[in-house]
């Protein structure tokens, strides 16, 4: 069969791709940003296309011959790269229409816990998206995840990781709130048996395993899973998590997407709940927690990660602080003792001037480069780059300045390498 996946390279997206590639169907990718997608699903064809702009003709000539399309396209919050709206209802929609110019089945991806009466953006335009999918004239099958577990992790699960690795207690919001889990790849098994042409139609099927785990008991089995000592839970009030989810929520402006944002507290206050009889329906029965974090023993590559999730922005803060400082005391506070250093060094004074002033300024321009997402690896780069030139001319202009511990030439050399950490910890997904 051929298959259009949507969102293929997505955290879901990607365990249903490879799922769909290994029962030898012909799988067509389709997503914004399809570098990375290319180079890890050599196999698929992919097509670009941008959930928010997409053309109901543009979703026809992508269902072209397809035999089912399923939908794993999602976004968590509102934000300059993500519309509720747009990607949930009318992109929705439109696939909707070209669906029924086509033939093409519809298996569409939504969340377990959505239902009529949500009020929240995350929750209305799901729900909105399912209730038109019900009410088309299609073949469509909703599936209903509860919250997913993977290897990989990204988003929450990412956030999860993260706040499991914490040092003598593990902080928890919400610690109480109950969730239904379901792995990645009984996903992915649901998604293989809902394309099927012998599989019933009209169907909205939650996909969660029995056991509701309470949020603090599930961040404990994380930590014991990732091997590392027990630690008590300390439930925090929502009042201390909101200071962090409005930072996060001004980030977004920057186009850093956290999980961290109000959005997802307020997914884990609702809690994640469905009907875990529904999988019976696909013949699966879903794995338990325990289940699913037995079948993906750890190893030091969930350590590390967990650990420095929350160290990146951390990481990517301190250098913005660093450059942006750095430079507004160049140009400031130090300038002439800047200038005076480079003249003792017999540098004419106009072009020790020059130095000093394009100096500072090249440092806030990268210090403001790297706060945004899109020009992050670019700042990176650069805070590399010249602070290469900057040890460099040092040497030459002043050699003597190597020879002091505290100098500005040494204490440069670790901003240097928090540079390089950053770069390896850039990639989001």
């Amino acid at each position: 069969m051929r298959i259009v996946v949507v969102g293929a390279y997505g955290l879901i997206g990607s365990y249903v791709t490879a799922r769909l590639l290994a029962d030898g169907h012909a799988v067509v990718g389709v997503g914004r940003d399809l570098t990375q997608a290319r180079r890890r699903f050599p196999s698929v064809d992919w097509r670009a296309a941008d959930l928010r702009t997409a053309s109901v003709a543009d979703w026809a000539a992508l269902l072209t011959g397809a035999d089912a399309v399923v939908n794993c396209a999602g976004a968590l919050q509102d934000g300059p790269r993500d519309d509720l709206q747009a990607v949930h209802a009318d992109a929705v929609a439109r696939l909707v229409e070209a669906c029924q110019a086509t033939g093409a089945r519809l298996v569409h991806i939504s969340a377990a816990g959505v239902a009529p009466g949500r009020i929240d953006p995350f929750g209305a335009t799901k729900q909105a998206a399912e209730s038109l999918i019900a009410q088309s004239r299609i073949d469509w099958i909703i599936l209903k995840p509860g919250l997913v577990i993977a290897p990989a992790a990204y988003g929450g699960t990412a956030l999860l990781r993260a706040l499991a690795t914490f040092p003598l207690a593990i902080p928890a919001v919400h610690a109480q709130a109950r969730v239904q889990v379901v792995s990645a790849e009984d996903v992915a098994a649901a998604v293989s048996t809902a394309i099927l042409p012998d599989t019933a139609p009209g169907q909205s099927l939650d996909l969660v395993h029995a056991e509701p785990v309470a949020l603090g008991d599930l961040l404990t089995r994380l930590r014991g899973w990732l091997g590392l000592a027990p630690a008590p839970v300390i439930a925090l009030p929502p009042a201390v998590a909101a200071i962090p989810a409005r930072a996060a929520d001004a980030l977004a402006f920057l186009g850093w997407r956290s999980p961290m944002r109000s959005a997802a507290l307020q997914q884990l206050r609702l809690g994640v709940a469905g009907e875990a009889a529904h999988a019976a329906r696909l013949g699966l029965v879903p794995r338990s927690l325990d289940q699913i974090l037995a079948a993906m023993p750890s190893s030091v590559q969930e350590r590390w990660f967990a650990k420095a999730w929350l160290a990146k922005p951390l990481i990517l803060a301190t250098l913005c602080a660093f450059w942006l400082v750095s430079g507004l005391i160049g140009l400031t506070v130090s300038r002439q003792a800047a200038v005076a250093l480079l003249t003792s060094a017999d540098m004419p004074q106009p072009l020790a001037q020059a130095f000093v002033v394009g100096g500072g300024i090249v440092d806030i321009a990268l210090a403001l480069l790297v706060a945004h997402r899109r020009t992050a690896r670019l700042a990176l780069l650069g805070m590399i780059a010249v602070t290469a030139g900057y040890l460099a001319g040092g040497a030459v202009v002043r050699p003597d300045l190597w020879l002091d511990p505290l100098g500005p030439l040494v204490k440069s050399i670790p901003a240097a390498v928090l540079a390089i950490a950053a770069l390896a910890l850039l990639d989001e997904r």
